[in-house]
């Protein structure tokens, strides 16, 4: 049975011209910094998002947890929005890997209050940590997306204490397309960016960490010593580039479905879309109580070649990607009518 999965856009697989490439790809001893596939996607991350050198890391995750590691030192501090991805949904590798303690901003759709980051700044005090490290997330992985002046706001904030911005750019490329600017504009307010090949992209591996040359350096340094350091990696390399080079021009396919997913769905009398949160190529949604057991409800979907993940906050999340058609919606639709009836 071929499914429709809705849980996330990580589940997308390569393209056929991703495996051929792939499977010519010239490759190199990484770890040597002698894979010319590596080379070629690393600068090509670089010139995308104007920074001046990258690395391949093998996931978001990882180059979240890198970028923390290279930026900060243990004991610092780190602000960020409180249900950012990096406090919510990385193991809290934070306290194992960098050993520094996360500070959580109260945000609005994770969009923290730049007043309210100023105010967490640690004054020079014996009792205190020292604020090592600033972090962001566009788009966020609550669907939507952080407005420019808002990024704006806060680099000015850490330019006027030294204290570096990363940013997790997982979904960089859905939050360019949903402010309708290039991914450069965004990057530009942050020291260091991670973004993921394998989100909505296709690749089936890899996420990159672009920054200046000298943090790239270190990261590479830090790279070998989490176990990141990877020898033939060009291989999956090949299947970036293709990703940077023919799937990014696919989001606004995903966006458009996503749209089309929610006015579909806020037909239905006992779902309640969260229609703020509909900047990217994810739906929320709530169940009215009592309507469906969730058990029940993934299973019936299931069942019908639909897979989705469980409730999160009460939440039901659908996750349009480039291997699901606006045909596959519709199916989707009549799926929840029938079983809802």
């Amino acid at each position: 049975m071929r499914y429709i999965d809705l849980r996330s856009d990580t589940v997308t697989i390569p393209t056929d011209k991703m495996r051929t490439a792939m499977a010519r790809a010239v490759v190199g001893d990484d770890v040597y910094e002698d894979d010319p596939t590596v080379k070629e996607l690393e600068k090509m991350s670089a010139d995308i998002l104007g920074k001046e050198a990258a690395l391949f890391v093998p996931s978001g995750t990882f180059g979240n947890q890198l970028s923390l590691l290279t930026h900060t030192k243990p004991g610092d501090e780190v602000i960020l929005e409180g249900t950012s991805h990096i406090i919510m949904h990385e193991v809290g590798a934070a306290a194992l890997i960098s050993n520094v303690q996360l500070r959580t901003i109260p945000g609005k759709d994770g969009q923290m209050n730049p007043i309210d980051v100023e105010k967490s700044i640690r004054p020079e005090d014996i009792h205190f940590p020292e604020t090592g490290l600033i972090c962001m997330e566009n788009a966020h992985s609550v669907g939507t997306v952080l407005p420019i002046e808002n990024m704006t706001e806060i680099k000015a904030i850490s330019d006027k204490y030294s204290i570096p911005v990363h940013l997790d750019g997982a979904r960089i490329f859905n939050a360019a397309n949903s402010l309708d600017v290039e991914p450069k504009e965004i990057a530009k307010y942050a020291d260091s960016v991670m973004f993921c090949l394998s989100k909505g992209l296709c690749a089936p591996v890899g996420s990159m960490l672009v920054g200046s040359v000298d943090f790239i350096n270190k990261a590479r340094k830090n790279r070998k010593l989490m176990g990141g350091g990877l020898r033939q990696v060009g291989i999956l390399a090949a299947a970036g580039i293709v990703a940077l080079e023919e799937m990014v021009s696919e989001i606004d396919k995903d966006h458009e479905n996503a749209r089309y997913l929610a006015d579909k769905l806020n037909e239905f009398k006992d779902i309640n879309v969260i229609m703020d949160r509909r900047d990217i190529n994810m739906v929320f949604f709530r169940l009215e109580d009592n309507v469906i057991d969730e058990g029940v409800f993934i299973e019936k979907l299931l069942s019908q070649g639909i897979k989705i993940n469980g409730k999160e906050d009460g939440e039901y999340r659908f996750v349009t990607n480039y291997w699901v058609s606006k045909e596959d919606i519709d199916k989707v639709i009549n799926a929840i009518k029938n079983i809802l009836n």
